[in-house]
């Protein structure tokens, strides 16, 4: 490419077809963000996991060290400036990350995931009846994708029911590649803002939430600041709920396609494998923004020097050949899993991904068990996307439901995976 940078999103491209050129470049990648910001795209498997393996060493989550951020060419207005910043957990190292890390990992011990199923379940069962109410053609981003994932995480939080829609709109903002600087500082500012309140709520109204766990850390044991406990109800807000949306669009779109497939979960209850392929095959994340560089080093034999911002593109990864064989680009859940980074790798690992599996394994058995000959109402061809290069899955989803079976008086839980 000589000293061309190779502009990441491109305009008027689906994001699919772009991080495809992308792979197809090399592993790793100078590309000019939105507004002439310069960066790195480390789009190879063995890349990515030689970044995880060093981080905390050579590569760091800290903005601190990424030099453009902070001698003016990223512009005080560039919309991904609010993802970069604050004082959260994906921003820290070391220490620091270990310290917020633990505190939040509480909320999402094995056990305490594990006890959230019944509640899970029974949401889902709600949500199923009404989409069979709804009839054919119901989309199921409202009816189940969408409503699941943010009932469970605000139920964790103890966000009231009828303040919890426009969370899930200010989330759609930020992650956006088209919303504007302004657009994303304002959707920051008011997210920030609200879960300020919530703090002040759950300091005169505790409960059983994870808002009031992290409260008590704040004001009983001093393991927190103000900026920190925001903050990590912003990232966990964030990540604890628009990946699970997008998986269980994406794992729908999939199953439908792959009919074969489908039969056999259904006949042979090979939920969790059907969650574990789809993040092979189609997970929810794209594009993981950034890791930087502490000191001049060699990435996948592209010299890189210190104080760069490297964007992590996920997307394509679980489908490489040479690491998943020739049969890498076939959608099969009966392969051996032979591992993927959907969730990331190291210190990193995102905290959420039981939550994350249950939630998906619990939605997808409960629909397809109902209605096991549902499909798309729309040529796939014809699926609109969210407009992100960090997360991927449809913004609508219309479906014909087919003949129903009867709800099970009691749901059993997938086993776990």
């Amino acid at each position: 490419m000589g000293g061309s940078r190779f502009p990441f999103p491109t305009p008027g491209e689906p994001i699919l077809h772009t991080y495809a050129r992308l792979r197809d470049a090399g592993p790793v990648v100078p590309i000019e963000l939105p507004d002439g910001v310069h960066a790195w795209a480390v789009n190879s498997y063995d890349a990515l996991a030689d970044v995880f393996a060093r981080d905390n060493k050579v590569f760091s989550a800290d903005p601190r060290h990424w030099t453009a951020l902070h001698d003016g060419r990223v512009p005080e207005t560039w919309p991904l400036r609010p993802l970069v910043s604050g004082d959260h957990l994906q921003v820290k190292d070391g220490v620091d990350h270990r310290r917020l890390r633990t505190l939040i990992a509480r909320a999402f011990t094995a056990a305490r995931v594990e006890a959230m199923g019944p509640r899970i379940a029974e949401m889902t069962a709600e949500l199923i009846d009404g989409i069979a109410a709804a009839g054919d053609g119901v989309d199921l981003v409202p009816a189940l994708t969408e409503t699941l994932p943010m009932s469970v995480i605000c139920d964790l939080y103890g966000v009231p029911h009828d303040e919890r829609a426009q969370l899930r709109g200010w989330t759609t903002t930020l992650l956006s590649h088209t919303a504007t600087g302004e657009e994303a500082a304002a959707a920051n500012a008011a997210l920030n803002s609200y879960l300020a309140s919530l703090v002040d709520l759950k300091r005169r109204e505790p409960g059983d939430d994870l808002t009031t766990g992290l409260v008590r850390a704040h004001d009983d044991e001093d393991r927190l600041s103000d900026d920190e406990l925001v903050s990590a109800l912003w990232v966990m807000l964030i990540a604890g709920h628009e990946t699970t949306v997008h998986l269980l669009g994406n794992a729908i779109i999939t199953l439908c396609a792959h009919r074969d497939q489908l039969a056999l979960a259904i006949e042979q209850d090979l939920w969790p494998k059907v969650v574990e392929e789809t993040l092979r095959y189609g997970g929810p994340v794209l594009g993981s923004p950034f890791r930087y560089t502490m000191t001049d080093t060699i990435l996948a034999g592209v010299p890189v020097p210190a104080g760069e911002a490297l964007w992590l593109s996920l997307a394509l990864h679980g489908t490489e050949h040479g690491r998943y064989g020739d049969t890498a680009d076939r959608f099969d859940i009966t392969r051996e899993q032979n591992g993927h980074l959907a969730f990331g790798f190291g210190p990193h690992f995102c905290v959420g991904a039981p939550l994350a599996r249950l939630e998906s394994r619990i939605a997808l058995k409960a629909l397809f068990e109902r209605f096991p000959e549902l499909s798309l109402a729309t040529d796939s061809d014809a699926i609109q996307y969210n407009p992100s290069a960090i997360t991927h899955g449809p913004l609508s989803l219309p479906v014909n439901l087919g003949p129903a079976r009867e709800r099970a008086t009691e749901e059993r839980l997938p086993e776990p995976a």
